[in-house]
């Protein structure tokens, strides 16, 4: 029998050799295709003292309740380049917008939203929790989103929430490719298994490990699972400062989450990140704006 601590040894090593895999097989079967790199996506890499671009966190969570359309909306309209938002599945296998795992926190629902149909997650109100005005938001789908982005020339950080499989992301990677955003969007995932999948399914289409802790080596680490740079916890990089310095030596990108205020942003910006995921965007804008060399 496996038991959960068994699990938890087992999973890293597992996802490592599927994320090994999938990128196995898009060198033999893509062997003409085009590499992506972090320049692609966020322009030069920065350094010490340039202002970061700006993602909004689930859209502008400042402005409309997270992750509806009204809040994805509001953060398009803006100067931002890059939104962004989590993609979940609900039990019919539509790909979603939502953060938790349970629906409590941000609907008038109750339980695990992968237990729900798609129609059964569209009854609720996404709204009401936040502001009287906006009752009656809904969970948007995947495609209520990308109705939006396409026409908007904005950019997308698209976080898969736990393990897509190749049969669950194609649902999503059909849709980026229907709207003819592919160019536009980057994967972010904790999970390496969803990164993997993403390598394997869609090649073209930037990822990037979300990572809760660093290992000693991040470069290694990003080269071996493919992705264009990494996202991880301003504190984290705070501690090793060196660490941006040796991600863009490489070619490789850095962002951090989630931050709010003047003061952490004032520190990532001395360290030369090349994005902010923030609660706050047009704050953040405004302030990169004012704050600049020669303002």
């Amino acid at each position: 029998m496996t038991t959960p601590s068994t699990r938890q040894g087992i999973y890293p090593l597992g996802a490592s050799f599927c994320a090994a895999v999938a990128i196995l097989l898009l060198l033999l079967l893509n062997p003409g295709s085009t590499p992506v790199y972090a320049t692609d996506m966020f322009g030069d890499l920065r350094k010490p003292g340039d202002a970061a671009f700006v993602a909004g966190h689930r859209g502008d969570r400042s402005a409309a309740p997270e992750n509806t359309l009204a809040a994805l909306q509001r953060a398009l309209d803006s100067p931002l380049e890059f939104v962004e938002t989590d993609i979940a599945r609900s039990s019919d296998g539509v790909p979603v917008l939502f953060h938790d795992r349970t629906l409590k926190r941000t609907t008038d629902g109750v339980g695990p939203l992968a237990d729900k149909t798609l129609a059964e997650l569209k009854a609720l109100d996404a709204g009401s929790w936040y502001a009287p005005e906006f009752a009656g938001e809904r969970i948007p789908t995947l495609d209520e989103f990308l109705t939006i982005l396409a026409p908007s020339g904005k950019k997308a950080l698209l976080e898969l929430k736990g393990f897509w499989s190749l049969d669950e992301l194609a649902a999503v990677t059909n849709s980026l490719e229907a709207f003819g955003v592919t160019d536009r969007v980057i994967f972010m995932s904790f999970n390496l298994g969803s990164l993997s999948s993403a390598a394997a399914l869609a090649p073209t289409v930037p990822r990037v490990a979300i990572l809760r802790s660093l290992p000693d080596d991040v470069v290694g680490y990003a080269r071996s699972f493919g992705v264009i740079g990494v996202v991880t916890d301003a504190t984290l990089l705070a501690e090793r400062p060196e660490l941006v310095d040796e991600m863009h030596h490489a070619g490789l990108g850095i962002m951090v989450y989630t931050l709010n205020s003047v003061a952490t942003w004032a520190e990532a910006r001395a360290l030369g990140v090349d994005g902010i995921i923030t609660d706050k965007p047009s704050s953040l804008d405004v302030w990169l704006a004012d704050t600049a060399p020669g303002t």
